[in-house]
């Protein structure tokens, strides 16, 4: 079995060790030098050697390795000079998978599994926002609640936003307006097709680690040319990919061969404005997945596009040419000759403005993993089509594609948005209830009330009437008292002057 990839050759060939492919690599140059060309090369090399590959085809011109090449002049002109092993017109093996549907095997993911970063990343938010992104998978944890489409987490933050008060006694302050942000970049990012791509069934990461009856392997190509529309989004979903690789496969170690290699093409739009908690975590996951058998390599225009931190994680690199017409560009032709092993006095900053398309300067891992020594090459000529898919082929790809009938329908099940919607209707029950037992409280008192002041009132009434009988009483008594104090009085009077008389 071959141990290396051939894809040029030079004053000796530009060879690829395959135990050294999950070194992960860089594929740099100027628009127009022939980094299409040559990642379409190695995707076919990797194929070959039963190894499958996943890219993102922005311009249209990768998938069409799923069609034999022609012959054509030039090419016979470039196969006559370098000689390439082995060398006819043939397809390769492909998955063509398309975010929205349209141009592939439908790729979804959901909310859940997408986690606060990448959405956060995705949604454009700030510190404030993205804090209570992460409150937001916490209640929805808590609570058990299954984020899988945008409304499931439209539901949810609106909860978080009426449950605010009860809320920020444990997490801290949520507030209206942070919530409101965020709900106007789910629209934006609902209205760019949002609801195609949050659902389910989510993709299998397994399914691109195939090959086919040959033995090559499948070369997976996400049809991106509307989805890089959306650079941020186009940027995010490629991460995604990346963080289910890792996340997904197990510990293998340096393998004889990688289990898949995965081109990040336009690598400069991940790292615009990007926040240094996720340029942390896409450097943690570069350093950490080769030893998942993942080999990661980054398709950009100059290398200073990419951090530090990734760049020297780097092994392979291909250089095609530079352009240096400001002293800018200038400075960055001398820092990118920089990063190269290089023989003393070789001017490889003077080397990378004159390439021509499809040479490149090149630099890989020696069995040993040490890096050698730069060289300049003319890359391969492809085996395949070079320009577009022809759309009939396209067609029949994705129509027989087992994995097209396995993620054609969505499906959408109970989650969050439901399981929220009959709380809510749990609670406007039990509210109704407790308005009930309340009413019938309070009329329960206000009678009561009615009884107390009857009672009170005939009370008062009786005071009444019996203070007005002993009024009366104490009248006839008195007067009664008068009459026989006036008849005693007489008698007394007459015994008294009887006697007088006697």
């Amino acid at each position: 079995m071959r141990q290396e990839l051939v894809i040029g050759q030079g004053d000796k060939p530009a060879i690829i060790h395959l135990d050294k492919l999950n070194r992960h690599g860089l594929i740099a140059g100027a628009t127009g030098t022939g980094k299409t060309v040559t990642l379409k090369v190695i995707a076919e090399q990797l194929s070959k050697a039963g190894i499958p590959v996943f890219l993102a085809d922005v311009k249209g011109d990768l998938a069409s390795i799923a069609e034999p090449g022609e012959l054509s002049e030039k090419i016979m002109e470039r196969v006559t000079k370098l000689q390439p092993e082995d060398f006819e017109p043939r397809a390769y093996p492909v998955e063509l998978l398309d975010i929205f549907g349209s141009n592939g095997v439908p790729v979804r993911t959901t909310i859940s599994d997408m986690g606060p970063i990448l959405l956060s990343r995705l949604l454009g938010l700030n510190e404030t926002q993205e804090g209570i992104m992460n409150i937001a998978f916490k209640v929805a944890d808590e609570k058990q609640l299954l984020l899988i489409d945008i409304k499931d987490l439209r539901a949810l933050l609106n909860f978080v936003g009426d449950n605010a008060t009860e809320l920020r006694r444990e997490y801290g302050n949520i507030s209206k307006q942070s919530i409101g942000a965020i709900l106007r970049g789910l629209l934006v990012i609902e209205e760019q097709g949002g609801d195609l791509f949050f659902g389910e069934p989510m993709f299998d990461i397994q399914d691109l680690l195939k090959t086919d009856a040959a033995g090559r392997g499948y070369v997976n190509i996400l049809m991106a040319n509307r989805l890089f529309m959306s650079p941020k989004l186009y940027s995010t979903f490629l991460l995604w990919f990346l963080s289910e690789l890792y996340e997904q496969l197990p510990e293998v170690g340096d393998l004889e061969k990688p289990k898949i290699v995965f081109f990040f093409d336009e690598a400069h739009v991940l790292f615009q404005d990007v926040p240094d908690v996720l340029e942390e975590k896409i450097e943690l996951i570069v350093r950490l997945i080769r030893s998942k058998g993942v080999g990661v390599y980054f398709v950009t225009q100059n290398p200073t596009d990419l951090p530090n931190a990734i760049l020297s994680q780097l092994g392979n690199k291909i250089q095609h040419a530079l352009r240096a017409f400001t002293p800018k560009e200038q400075k960055t032709v001398k820092a990118v000759a920089e990063t190269f092993r290089q023989v003393e006095g070789e001017e490889l900053d003077k080397k990378l403005t004159e390439l021509k398309v499809g040479e490149a300067m090149v630099s890989f891992l020696d069995p040993e993993g040490i890096p050698g020594y730069v060289q300049q090459v003319m890359i391969y000529p492809p085996e395949s089509k070079m320009g577009i898919l022809d759309p009939l082929v396209k067609e029949e790809k994705i129509n027989r594609s087992l994995l097209y009938y396995k993620y054609s329908e969505a499906i959408d099940r109970e989650s969050s948005y439901e399981q929220l919607q009959r709380l809510s209707e749990i609670k406007a029950i039990e509210l109704e209830e407790n308005e009930e037992l309340a009413a019938r409280d309070r009329e329960k008192a206000e009678q009561l009330k009615r009884l107390e002041k009857e009672q009170q009132k005939e009370q008062t009434q009786q005071k009444r009437a019996s203070s007005s009988r002993d009024s009366t009483m104490d009248r006839f008594t008195k007067n009664l008292m008068s009459q026989v104090g006036r008849e005693v009085g007489r008698v007394i009077s007459r015994g008294i002057l009887g006697i007088l008389k006697k």
